[in-house]
């Protein structure tokens, strides 16, 4: 019986680096940096387009397309006021709960560099009791930087910068990781780092082609667009999924899935049957464990615009289960994201030359 390997307790430097870097949503030229730098040589063809997305591909032998689509985006803010004072008001970047931002430190992504920036609130003392039981919205906060005029505030920012919390990665315990931007940086890992094992096949049927794609924080830009381009036949977003193991996590709403039960393979009408069951032969195959997730609508990911490219494409999603989504401290089973790895490259080795996902 073959020995299951050790669960990480550090991360791949690849990933550490994509988390470390800073991509707000419509500024994602750092993290695409990290995966230029990682991913090119791996490539038989590597480019960029208008949106920002990386596609690496890998020719195959004549069999399908075959997409890989994890997004490198990350929520944030972006300054959208400065007043006599020197206060930077925002708005949000991306979907956030508005009780996230308060106390926190930011970087403001500047022309000369990241700025260091607090978000304010008034203080406790200061509220009325009825203030006190009330979540304050965005434009109850601002963001200091430590200067006294508008003037030099905008010596410094500009309208329109974006700004990201400054939280890393860290280890919680074991193989458990913390960070910010573990959607999606993790899915965008688990894409590339596919690709780049799979360039080390001697054959594959399928042409491969992998995309850090941009902007789906604000709508799936990035994937509507690869996808046009690369007219797939199938392909699997990666993205991150709600871990209900924790409290006030009604698994009767929202379904029962754990931080380290294994990814999540969607089922639903955004999802191709025949890409799905070859997902979950895929993972039993090579001993992966896995969960299964009910998707009643087009999902919130990629996947959903690359379906509806083209004449139509035949897609799984695969999510990584995560607790705390679109915080600063989102947290992940570095070993899910492993096997998350080894489930796409079992797939893609999978792919028949004379595949058809029409039922």
């Amino acid at each position: 019986m073959s020995k299951k390997p050790a669960k990480p307790t550090t991360y791949p430097e690849f990933l550490k680096d994509l988390l470390e870097a800073k991509s707000p949503t419509g500024h994602e030229f750092a993290a695409q940096k990290v995966i230029d730098d990682h991913v090119e040589k791996s490539a038989d063809k590597y480019s960029k387009d208008a949106l920002g997305n990386r596609i690496a591909e890998l020719k195959g032998d004549g069999g399908p397309t075959l997409m890989f689509a994890g997004h490198i985006d990350e929520i944030g803010l972006i300054i959208s006021h400065v007043d006599d004072r020197g206060y930077l008001y925002f708005e949000f970047l991306g979907g956030h709960d508005q009780i996230i931002p308060s106390g926190r430190r930011l970087h403001i992504l500047t022309r000369n560099g990241p700025v260091l920036g607090i978000t304010g609130k008034r203080a406790v003392h200061l509220l009325s009791p009825e203030d006190r039981k009330r979540v304050p919205e965005r434009h109850d906060m601002w963001i200091d930087i430590g200067v006294n005029n508008r003037a030099d505030a905008l010596a410094i920012v500009r309208i329109g910068d974006p700004a990201i919390y400054t939280d890393g990665p860290e280890i919680l315990r074991g193989s458990i990781g913390v960070a910010r931007a573990f959607d999606d940086k993790a899915g965008a890992y688990v894409c590339m780092e596919a690709f780049r094992r799979l360039s080390k096949e001697k054959k594959l049927a399928a042409r491969v082609v992998s995309v850090a794609t941009t902007q789906e924080e604000i709508g799936t830009r990035g994937a509507q667009v690869s996808a046009q381009g690369i007219n797939p036949q199938v392909a699997i977003a990666v993205d991150v999924g709600h871990a209900t193991d924790h409290p006030d996590a009604d698994n009767r709403k929202f379904g029962r899935f754990t931080l380290s039960g294994g990814p999540i393979i969607a089922r639903g009408p955004n999802i191709n049957p025949i890409v799905y069951d070859q997902m979950v032969e895929a993972a039993e195959a090579i001993d992966i464990p896995y969960q299964i997730g009910a998707e009643s609508r087009p999902t919130g990911t990629d996947a959903r615009a690359i379906q509806m490219a083209g004449p139509g494409v035949a897609c799984g999603l695969l999510s990584i289960p995560l607790r705390y989504m679109h915080t600063p401290g989102e947290v992940v089973d570095l070993a899910v994201v492993e096997q998350s790895v080894q489930l796409l490259v079992e797939f893609a080795r999978r792919v028949k030359k004379k595949q058809s996902y029409a039922w």
